[in-house]
């Protein structure tokens, strides 16, 4: 079935209507900025508009001429600024960064670990002796807390000699 233009009797289908916006940016447009900045901004952009001049826009901004080259300056950085292409993807944040940073510096100090305590193992597999106290000279030493693991080690180390001793008959038996 087709339709001409002088068909009347063909309904014609009417797209559901948009709120009217009140103009370039919508009702929204603005509503962030303090009343100062609104007010300069309308300002800078009837000046580059033509419809005032820069000095009767100072008048009306109560402010020098020099002062308001410097806001229309500032004003048209920010245009352009504004007008930059996005960069395409997802945009590192400094809180993601961060975050990567303190999960890697953990990572880092678990290796050093696990490596210190391989080292210190595989010294006393060889009989190698512990590497001498560090002496602070003229400080108060502190006691360096032992890892859990080398404290329950030793203590059954020594509950294993005290076992052989006992179990190991006295000369003279």
């Amino acid at each position: 079935m087709t339709t001409t233009v002088s068909d009347k009797t063909t309904p014609v289908q009417e797209r559901p209507l948009r709120p009217r916006l009140s103009g370039p940016g919508g009702t929204e447009l603005g509503k962030e900025a303090s009343r100062e900045a609104r007010r300069v901004a309308a300002m800078v952009l009837e000046v580059l508009a033509g419809a005032r001049t820069p000095t009767e826009a100072a008048q009306a901004l109560e402010l020098s001429v020099p002062r308001y080259y410097q806001l229309e300056t500032r004003a048209v950085h920010g245009l352009l600024a504004a007008c930059e292409a996005a960069p395409k993807g997802r945009v590192p944040s400094l809180d993601h960064e961060l975050a990567a940073l303190r999960r890697d510096k953990e990572r880092l100090q678990r290796d050093v670990l696990r490596q210190q305590a391989l080292v210190r193992a595989a010294q006393r597999t060889v009989g190698l002796p512990p590497p001498p106290a560090f002496k602070n000279a003229g400080k108060k030493t502190r006691r360096r807390r032992l890892a859990r693991a080398l404290n329950l080690a030793g203590r059954l180390h020594s509950a294993n000699q005290d076992n052989v001793t006992a179990e190991a008959p006295g000369p003279g038996v």
